[in-house]
């Protein structure tokens, strides 16, 4: 089969997942800004899952990436597999341990002494999630796409389930004087935010018992001296993906301790935390692409076509995210409708953090050169200076400006990371990517967004007409443009 059409195969099946798991999970954005009509109680959900995002990437320590790179060159799988799932089970377990342990303590460092046990419930899941992050990897590995999709939706779906159980079924039971014991036992009106983290474990915990059995099962064959490559290869991976993190969600936190002291900071993180959700459409696009590419890369690596292939992805992946970014950005208005209307002053950094959002894209294409090369060292360097400019954009200009520069401070940080591995990379590696086209690409679809901004103080059907025409204008050029590779993907010939 065609590599890019083999590829395109996998993402589709990625992406028809992550879409459906998304699309029920970004339910609970609307859900959550109506719910939560005080700003600052969505702020406390936006907060603690930025630190959430910080310790998986610890717990899992670049062992996934590890997993697919040693996998591709031991004979022997099983063993691989069982060291990287011994390594991470240990780990796992005894963080679980400590959480359980000293979760008061951890609680009260960050401010949240009050409401320890939302500390408490987050480190259960991290443990739980932390436990099948090999399995997954394995599923991955195995090109067992549809199962891995299916776990995934299975878990959004108990996650939403819950969610409404708590949140909503309960709380209109307590307030309607229905009190029976089933409310008695499960509802706390005071509560409230705790229900968001109670049924993420619960999900995480109904994940965790699908694979149970195989990790019980599992022959633990561990091998020292694979372990310690696999370690050697993945801290880089681990110190690139905490900077990643500092990238993402590390405004989160500096909005609380840099804003103006006369300024709601659990308030303004709430807004800004509920538009960013907006932008995540595009992040959906780059996951999807990103579960598939990550195996393909290795794959194709003895593939003397390899460059051209991956030359290839990169300019239709770009073509694609452009796309995406002009669908959210000229149909705003509609898709900020997506948060309550009490969060819609924020709708403004929606088209900076998805031109953010692309250019970490690019950059996951770029990580070709020094994952192949076994020098993620360079990965590390990369993300290490991606989050010192999040932290300086951050830091200086969070006090005058507010979410808008965390906003900026997420899209220079990645166009940033995208310069360095191109220029880096292309002497270790050389890809022959097109890249004036691809250029070229970027700079008509900017064209096109600042085009539909000057309809937008026009009345809707003119606005939308205008917009339309000129997004299918784009998109037909770019379609008649590579219409063989795209006939060769449909089948078509």
């Amino acid at each position: 089969m065609n590599p890019l059409k083999q590829l395109a195969g996998q993402t589709a099946v990625y992406g028809l997942s992550s879409v459906i798991a998304r699309v029920l999970n970004f339910l609970l954005v609307p859900f959550y800004t109506r719910i939560f009509t005080d700003t600052a109680e969505y702020g406390i959900v936006n907060e603690l899952y930025a630190y959430v995002a910080f310790i998986i990437i610890i717990l899992t320590y670049g062992m996934e990436t590890a997993f697919f790179r040693y996998s591709a060159r031991y004979s022997n799988q099983r063993l691989v597999y069982s060291t990287a799932l011994t390594s991470i089970s240990i780990t796992s377990l005894l963080f679980i341990i400590a959480v359980v342990l000293f979760y008061q303590e951890i609680a009260h460092i960050i401010g949240y002494g009050n409401n320890s046990s939302f500390v408490l419930l987050l480190g259960l899941v991290l443990g739980a999630d932390a436990l099948v992050a090999i399995p997954f990897a394995n599923l991955r590995y195995k090109e067992k796409s549809v199962k891995f999709a299916l776990i995934k939706l299975l878990n959004v779906v108990v996650n939403i389930l819950f969610n409404v159980l708590f949140l909503l079924v309960l709380p209109w039971m307590y307030k309607n004087g229905l009190r029976g014991w089933l409310v008695e036992v499960l509802y706390d009106p005071e509560f409230r935010v705790g229900y968001v983290f109670l049924s993420n474990f619960l999900a995480s915990l109904v994940t965790l018992a699908i694979f149970t059995g195989e990790i019980l099962k599992m022959r633990y064959g561990f091998s020292a001296s694979l372990f310690r490559s696999m370690i050697y290869y993945g801290i880089p991976l681990l110190v690139a993906g905490l900077a990643g993190t500092v990238n993402e969600f590390l405004d989160r936190i500096l909005l609380r301790y840099r804003l103006p002291d006369d300024v709601n900071a659990l308030e303004q993180i709430g807004i800004y935390g509920a538009n960013v959700k907006i932008a995540v459409l595009m992040m959906l696009f780059i996951q999807m692409f990103r579960f598939a590419f990550e195996p393909f890369i290795f794959s194709q690596e003895k593939n003397r076509s390899g460059p051209k292939i991956y030359a290839d992805v990169m300019y239709y992946f770009v073509a694609a995210g452009v796309l995406v970014f002009l669908v959210i950005t000229l149909y705003i208005d509609i898709f900020k409708h997506i948060i309550d209307s009490g969060y819609h002053e924020g709708v403004r950094v929606v088209p900076v953090i998805l031109g953010g959002y692309l250019m970490l894209g690019i950059y996951y294409n770029l990580s070709v050169w020094y994952k192949l090369n076994e020098k993620t060292a360079y990965g590390a360097l990369f993300a290490v200076c991606g989050a010192i400019i999040t932290i300086t954009v951050n830091w200086v200009f969070i006090p005058e400006y507010g979410y808008m520069a965390s906003a900026w401070g997420h899209f220079l940080a990645y166009f940033g990371m995208v310069l360095m591995s191109f220029t880096i990379g292309r002497s270790v590696y050389p890809v022959p990517y097109r890249l004036k086209e691809i250029i070229i690409m970027i700079l008509a679809g900017l064209a096109v967004y600042l085009i539909s901004t000057v309809t937008r103080g026009e009345n809707a059907l003119f606005k939308y007409t205008v917009n339309t025409l000129i997004l299918v204008i784009f998109a037909g050029f770019i379609i008649y443009r590579e219409r063989s590779f795209i006939k060769e993907l449909l089948g078509l010939r």
